[in-house]
């Protein structure tokens, strides 16, 4: 099975506001980084047949649509969930006979090989589901051809997935495809598994404001 990745990507004027004490007036760039890094890896994952990166921000848009990925506009402007929904069906029309993979758009560590074993894994599921790394949270839903997507991201939304019958996926080897990015811990541990290049050029520049001492 191929799938078509449904990428949201928030406003930069309001994205990684929990990372803005540590990195200052870099925060809309390092989370362009982090997007532009996340699109970039699953774009060499062979099983992805096309990455949909629904945003409404312009600097996004055209700095993802460079990179090779479908900017879908047009959202309804009701949150995430309603967004990977706009996303998804957009993909389905144009893609009809590929899977949809809700993919969250903040992976800078993101390894086109270990996305793969999760997609090969979510091939053999109409609905499946990848847990964060710290377990509470999702970084990947998938739906195969012919079953919804109906995403119920933010927050505790493993236990949301779980509870609406979606199959939890166990990858050995996928710890890139479970370590998204919030806080300045988040991206400590992301630059330990070793992340793309833009995202890697900012913690050049903002690193150390990011030591632990200096973390609120």
């Amino acid at each position: 099975m191929r799938w078509s990745l449904i990428v949201p990507v928030k406003h930069l004027s309001r994205a990684k506001s929990r990372l803005a004490p540590a990195v200052g007036d870099r925060r809309e760039d390092l989370a362009l980084a982090i997007a532009c890094d996340t699109v970039s890896a699953a774009l060499l994952c062979p099983g992805v047949s096309a990455v949909f990166a629904v945003t409404e921000d312009p600097r996004a848009g055209a700095e993802l649509a460079e990179l090779g990925a479908v900017v879908v506009g047009g959202e309804p402007g009701t949150g995430l969930n309603p967004a990977l929904a706009h996303g998804a069906a957009v993909a389905r029309r144009r893609l009809p006979g590929s899977g949809v993979c809700a993919l969250s758009a903040d992976l800078p560590a993101l390894r086109p090989e270990e996305l793969e074993r999760v997609l090969a894994a979510a091939a053999g599921h109409g609905r499946s589901f990848l847990p964060d790394a710290p377990g509470v949270g999702t970084t990947l839903l998938a739906a195969a051809p012919g079953h919804p997507l109906a995403p119920a991201f933010e927050g505790a939304s493993r236990a949301r997935h779980l509870s609406g019958g979606t199959r939890e996926l166990v990858v050995p080897g996928a710890a890139s495809v479970r370590r998204d990015v919030d806080t300045p811990e988040d991206l400590r541990a992301a630059v330990a598994l070793g992340v793309g290049p833009r995202t890697r050029e900012l913690w050049e520049l903002v690193g150390g404001g990011l030591c632990p001492q200096n973390t609120p």
